[in-house]
C-alpha cells in the first residue's frame, strides 16, 4: 500500500476526478476526507469506507471554509499528511459575458479558496513533511474562448503551485501540480449533452482530440496522483504535469492515417 495510513483531504471528491483519486487513495491505505456540497452522494461514499474516510461539506466560496474543511480532517484522524486542491468552477464565460462579479466568484474557488487551505494546512503538512497536488488544467496555457475566467484561474493555480513549491522547500513541504486534459467525467458527459452533442458523442470524437480513440478517465488521473502523494516521490517539488495523450507545448496536430 503506497499511501498506508496517510491522511488525505481531497476536495471536490463527491463525484469525478477527485471521487477517483478519493477511491484510489483509501485502495492505497490511506484515511480520506471526502469534500463536496452534494451531502447525500458523500454520505454514500463515506459508507463504503466507515473507518477510512469522513465528510466535510463546504463552499470553498466561502473564506471561512478553507479552515474548516482542515479542523474536519485533524479532528477525525489527528493529523494531516496531503491535500489534493481538485473542486473548481468550471461555468462557462467568454469576453462579453465575463462581468466581474461571475469572475471573483470564479477566482474565489479555483484560486483564492486552494491557497488558503494551504495557509490552514501549513502547520500540520510541516509536521509531517507532507504535500499538495492541485488539480489544474491545460486551459492554464490559453485555454478556450468560452473559458475565460476558467483559464485565468487554472493559470494562476499553476503559478500558485510554482510559488509555494519554492517559498515551502525548506519546510519540506512538496508543492505539486497536474495540468489535466480532456476528461470523461459525468459532468463533462452532461455538458457535452447540454451543449447539443448526441447521446454517443464520446464514441464519435475527432481522432485530433483523442488519437488514442478515446478521452482520458478519472481512474488514470487517480492511478498518476498516487506517486505525486506517496513518499516515493520525495524530496520532489515544483513539477508540473501535462496529463493529456498529445503535447500541448508547440502541438501541431497531424491527420488521421499521416
Amino acid at each position: 500500500m503506497r499511501l498506508k495510513d496517510k491522511v488525505i483531504l481531497v476536495t471536490g471528491s463527491t463525484t469525478g476526478i477527485g471521487e477517483a483519486i478519493a477511491r484510489r487513495a483509501v485502495a492505497e491505505g490511506a484515511y480520506v476526507v471526502i469534500h463536496g456540497r452534494d451531502e447525500e452522494r458523500g454520505r454514500a461514499l463515506v459508507a463504503e469506507w466507515p473507518e477510512r474516510a469522513t465528510l466535510a461539506i463546504a463552499d470553498l466560496a466561502d473564506p471561512s471554509a478553507a479552515a474548516q474543511l482542515i479542523e474536519s480532517a485533524v479532528g477525525a484522524f489527528g493529523a494531516l499528511d496531503a491535500v489534493v486542491n481538485n473542486a473548481a468552477s468550471v461555468a462557462r464565460s467568454d469576453l462579453h459575458s465575463t462581468d466581474a462579479a461571475f469572475f471573483d466568484k470564479i477566482m474565489a474557488v479555483n484560486v483564492r479558496a486552494p491557497l488558503l487551505l494551504i495557509q490552514a494546512a501549513y502547520p500540520h503538512l510541516k509536521r509531517a513533511q507532507g504535500c499538495v497536488l492541485n488539480i489544474g488544467s491545460i486551459n492554464a496555457y490559453t485555454g478556450e474562448a468560452n473559458l475565460l475566467a476558467y483559464s485565468v484561474s487554472k493559470g494562476a493555480l499553476m503559478t500558485l503551485s510554482r510559488n509555494l513549491a519554492d517559498a515551502l522547500a525548506y519546510d519540506r513541504i512538496r508543492v505539486n501540480h497536474f495540468n489535466v486534459g480532456w476528461v470523461l467525467t459525468s459532468n463533462e458527459y452532461k455538458q457535452k449533452l447540454a451543449d447539443g452533442l448526441p447521446p454517443d458523442w464520446p464514441e464519435q470524437l475527432e481522432p485530433q482530440f483523442a488519437p488514442s480513440g478515446r478521452i482520458l478517465k478519472p481512474e488514470e488521473i487517480a492511478a498518476a496522483s498516487v506517486y505525486w502523494l506517496s513518499d516515493e516521490s520525495r524530496p520532489i517539488s515544483g513539477s508540473v504535469l501535462e496529463l493529456e495523450q498529445y503535447p500541448i507545448i508547440g502541438r501541431n496536430p497531424t491527420k488521421k492515417g499521416e
